[in-house]
């Protein structure tokens, strides 16, 4: 059965990949995972946001990618050490910071596709996505940690439990069965989408055999993260189900 989370959604999907930032250099930058990158993104006319989440200091479940500040404001401490107020001030020239509950409620008919970057994170989850549980879908490249997020909604009473996409072990897994032509029902219980790079250094990841695989067991293939117009039209050619993107305007003009 189709997840609500594909539901009355256009096909192929476009995944704005943290939202939609500016490229660099820009005078006044949007910076990825804030409030006006969200915004830009749905002004953009995609349905699907792909996004991170960490636990700060005060235990907010806020959106960001990377463990430190390091690479968006040089500076070496981790969010799990920041204060929520102190990161809300430093992002505020940036676009803003979100938290998982904000984002929510900010934007309330977006489907979001949320990353879950710490074990700290996985049961803040739960009560947060509890009643959104039909417009999120939940992964993250531990399995386990996958897992522990979907039971944590789950056990906050959601009416069903959020769509999930595999982990890193599980793809590894497919990739192998669907090359030896073995299916990979087992492993793809409870999944509802296989998001994968093309490759993995040489190692080629997306093939006919795996999106076939997928497909006959009902479960989803998008590509990440894809920025080239023909790119993303050859792979929905060859039967891709979504793009991920960090030129969603991109996108939406070349899938539409």
């Amino acid at each position: 059965m189709t997840h609500p989370y594909f539901e009355k959604a256009r096909h192929p999907r476009i995944l704005a990949h943290r939202g939609l930032a500016t490229p660099p250099g820009e005078s006044m930058p949007v910076w990825e995972n804030t409030a006006a990158a969200f915004a830009a993104a749905h002004a953009a006319g995609v349905e699907y946001i792909e996004t991170d989440c960490r636990v700060t200091a005060d235990g907010d479940v806020v959106l960001f990618h990377d463990a430190t500040l390091s690479r968006l404001l040089g500076d070496d401490r981790a969010i799990a050490d920041v204060r929520t107020s102190e990161l809300a001030h430093l992002l505020s020239p940036y676009g803003g910071l979100l938290t998982v509950a904000e984002m929510l409620e900010m934007f309330p008919e977006t489907r979001f596709n949320i990353d879950v970057k710490t074990d700290a994170a996985a049961p803040a989850l739960g009560p947060i996505i509890a009643r959104h549980a039909h417009r999120v879908l939940l992964t993250s490249f531990s399995d386990v940690r996958r897992a522990r997020a979907v039971d944590a909604v789950l056990a906050a009473g959601a009416a069903i439990r959020p769509a999930t996409s595999a982990g890193q072990q599980t793809m590894i897994r497919v990739r192998v069965l669907s090359a030896l032509r073995l299916s990979p029902a087992r492993l793809l219980q409870g999944i509802d989408a296989l998001q994968i790079p093309e490759r993995f250094g040489v190692v080629r990841v997306l093939t006919p055999g795996l999106i076939a695989a997928a497909h006959r067991l009902g479960v989803e293939v998008h590509v990440w993260t894809i920025n080239d117009a023909d790119d993303m039209r050859g792979l929905v050619a060859n039967g891709v189900d979504g793009i991920v993107t960090d030129r969603a305007e991109l996108a939406v003009q070349a899938l539409s």
